[in-house]
């Protein structure tokens, strides 16, 4: 790997993170298409590759929650168990089946892009409180385990996916940010895992971008802490539609992607 491409992917990883960890998004669903077109990274490699960034990105963002007393709850519990079992599920799909990346695509779109406009609307326009029910426990962990299953084809931080769903439902991005970041770092450790693991048994680029995986990360390790640091300071109006933005501003991308 050159040092231009290394520096690429530090700035990457610092200005995406420093915007998505307020509301609990990793910033991988954003850096995947710059690793592709812009970097180069093959597939599937790409994959164990985001997840190696989130790895290294997620202690940034995780410290500074940490030390605010926001990281325990039962939300955090919840949305692991479903996560974790999840992206081994989603590792071994990736590497035998293979799913093409256009599906990918078509699904990120379809279900990010109205899910932002939606949390835009329920921002601009509240519903009454009696309306907006938090998803039980069971069905939080349901969706923890599609999203881990998704994290572990695509190497997506699950907050991408859980963070709007969650928000929109009626729980408060502080609450949603620091459970969302540390299920996705924990997931992204096993994930990693799982490739390393399975690059042994199968052919073709399964083992991570070691270099590349680790200086997006740096960049994402300083970006998350500062961006976590920001979010104290942002009213949550702001924070629901940063999130309900950067929800819709993916699926766009993604569906851009698939026009071309």
């Amino acid at each position: 790997m050159e040092w231009s491409m290394g520096l690429l992917g530090l700035t990457a990883g610092l200005l995406i993170s420093v915007v998505t960890a307020p509301v609990g998004v990793s910033g991988a669903v954003f850096l995947l298409p710059v690793q592709v077109s812009v970097l180069g990274v093959p597939s599937p490699a790409v994959t164990p590759t985001n997840l190696l960034y989130n790895v290294v990105a997620g202690p940034g963002a995780l410290l500074r929650y940490w030390r605010a007393g926001r990281l325990a709850g039962p939300l955090t519990r919840l949305l692991i168990a479903g996560t974790v079992p999840g992206v081994i599920v989603g590792a071994v799909i990736r590497v035998f089946a293979v799913p093409g990346p256009q599906v990918f695509r078509l699904l990120i779109a379809v279900l990010l892009l109205p899910l932002g406009v939606w949390l835009w609307l329920r921002t601009v326009r509240p519903t009454p409180p009696r309306a907006r029910d938090l998803p039980s426990a069971r069905a939080t962990t349901a969706l923890a385990l599609a999203v881990g299953v998704a994290g572990g084809i695509y190497g997506i931080g699950g907050g991408s996916l859980l963070g709007p769903i969650l928000v929109g439902r009626g729980a408060p991005v502080a609450t949603v940010a620091p459970a969302a970041l540390a299920s996705t770092f924990v997931t992204s450790v096993v994930g990693a895992a799982t490739y390393a693991l399975l690059s042994l048994a199968a052919s073709g680029e399964v083992a991570p971008d070691w270099l590349l995986g680790l200086s997006c990360g740096a960049g994402g390790l300083l970006g998350g802490y500062l961006g976590a640091h920001l979010q104290p300071h942002l009213p949550e109006t702001a924070l629901r539609l940063l999130l309900g933005t950067l929800a819709a501003g993916i699926g766009a991308l993604y569906a851009v992607q698939i026009l071309h």
